[in-house]
């Protein structure tokens, strides 16, 4: 059962108003809640193969049981009531739909996302469908190396295919691949995260592969439905230069063009960034001639998941980029550094990231449909006589969702905000160490505890709602 209400809010910062318009809701991911990994005939998928082998995950954890969602589903649907979600994102886990990733479908897996729209559509929840969320099938992974293939694009529309027309009469709302930068970067470049390749030479040939999977799946939807509404999520963050000599400046410009114009430009513009392909286009692939104009194809929206800015410096000693980030492994709690809060995933609070990142998509891109599709922040939580009292977590919120408002208030086609994460999590290699949600979960019980923070987002909901 849900633990009860007692909350109390003390002295709550302010409120901000949105468009009259602006849905609010929240967001997860399959992997990372569902758990029942090995039931109802699901298949393996490159997480559980990376979580078995030793190291990979803080703690040895797995996610074979994470928020126990699957078994749970019709009470996580509940909290979303209480909270008065206008929406729901939710993930699609591609080896629970095909265990082999092609070939026959799993029609208990397929079920278990038409129970669970189902209760959302009764509750009035509109529920946003992901459709990859990291989780590539295992045994597919065997036969093409994932998105190092291009087969992979097309695998993934069929997938994607399969899906919609199950739940196309009442999804409308598709999100096709969520932050493959960070896919590519950490799964294929560097190893932290599944598959944990270190392919750097192969760089440029996942990127291209995923935005093909992006633009094949986009057609395969919308030939399903017509009245289908089609993005992708990714995360974007202002880049800003470390230091003031001209050098970091640029080593800034091409951070940049490099973390936010990849995926951008090629989707928004019809090419890629000129100053990436200067440094690193070997590892492209060829570019068939049809490539970038089925890649460019119009969207419906853009999904941006922000949590912090990035700070560049050049960098000498970097093999040809000549430009460093720092994307180390985090620690594990939060901490202040020159009156800087940091979130115990070691990420600077920066309210204007969002912001600024919604303003580079206005004044850069055409000021396309957006979705703030994941926002939020990890940190130490406890729970104590059925409360927690995240403090932090609101006043990170109160902030972030303030400059979204401004954003909005200045232009910006702001269409809707989802909180990262309606509940605590498997956070990837971090495992159980790092806690986002507005919910807490007890993860030996699956008890559901609302946080203060959850309170707090369902007060900001309602004052919207005039």
């Amino acid at each position: 059962m849900l633990a009860d209400d007692h909350y109390r809010s003390p002295s709550k910062p302010k409120t901000p108003l949105f468009p009259r318009d602006v849905i609010f809701g929240a967001a997860t991911s399959a992997f990372q809640i569902e758990g029942a990994a090995a039931e109802d005939g699901r298949g393996p998928s490159v997480w559980d193969v990376f979580s078995d082998k030793k190291g990979r995950i803080k703690d040895g954890d797995r996610a074979d049981e994470a928020s126990f969602h699957y078994s749970r589903y019709v009470e996580d649907v509940s909290i979303m009531g209480r909270l008065g979600l206008d929406a729901y994102r939710f993930s699609v886990s591609w080896p629970r739909i095909l265990p082999e990733g092609t070939g026959s479908v799993n029609q208990k897996g397929l079920d278990f996302y038409d129970r669970l729209t189902d209760e959302l559509c009764k509750a009035g929840i509109r529920p946003f469908a992901t459709l990859f969320h990291w989780d590539y099938p295992a045994f597919l992974f065997k036969q093409t190396g994932g998105f190092l293939s291009r087969k992979s694009a097309h695998y993934f529309a069929d997938y994607a295919e399969i899906v919609v027309k199950k739940l196309g009469d009442r999804v409308k709302d598709w999100i096709t691949l969520n932050e493959p930068w960070i896919n590519t970067i950490f799964g294929y470049m560097f190893g932290y995260h599944a598959p944990g390749l270190h392919r750097p030479l192969k760089f440029g040939r996942v990127v291209h592969n995923q935005l093909l999977a992006h633009a094949y799946a986009m057609e395969r939807i919308k030939s399903v439905s017509s009245s289908a509404r089609v993005g992708i999520t990714l995360d974007l963050a202002p880049v800003h230069p470390a230091g003031g000599h001209a050098c970091d400046r640029n080593a800034a410009h091409f951070a940049d063009d490099f973390f936010n114009g990849l995926f951008l430009d090629p989707l928004l513009k019809g090419h890629y960034p000129q100053s990436v392909l200067k440094k690193i286009g070997f590892t492209f692939p060829e570019v068939r001639s049809s490539d970038m104009d089925i890649i460019s194809r119009p969207m419906n929206f853009i999904g941006v998941n922000n949590y912090s800015r990035f700070k560049a410096r050049f960098a000498p000693w970097v093999p040809l980029l000549n430009t460093w980030i720092d994307l180390r492994p985090v620690p594990y709690r939060e901490f202040t550094k020159n009156d800087k809060q940091y979130t115990s995933m070691g990420w600077e609070v920066y309210p204007e990231s969002l912001y600024e990142s919604l303003m580079m998509l206005k004044e850069r891109y055409g000021n396309i449909p957006v979705y703030i599709t994941e926002n939020g922040a990890a940190f130490t939580d406890s729970l104590a006589d059925y409360r927690v009292r995240d403090r932090k977590r609101i006043d990170f919120l109160s902030d972030y969702t303030a400059q979204a408002a401004r954003a909005a208030d200045e232009g910006c086609d702001l269409r809707g905000y989802f909180v990262w994460s309606l509940l605590d999590n498997f956070e990837w290699a971090e495992g159980f160490r790092k806690r986002f949600g507005i919910v807490h979960v007890d993860y030996k019980t699956g008890r559901r505890t609302i946080k203060d923070s959850g309170y707090w987002y369902r007060d900001l909901i309602t004052a919207n709602r005039r």
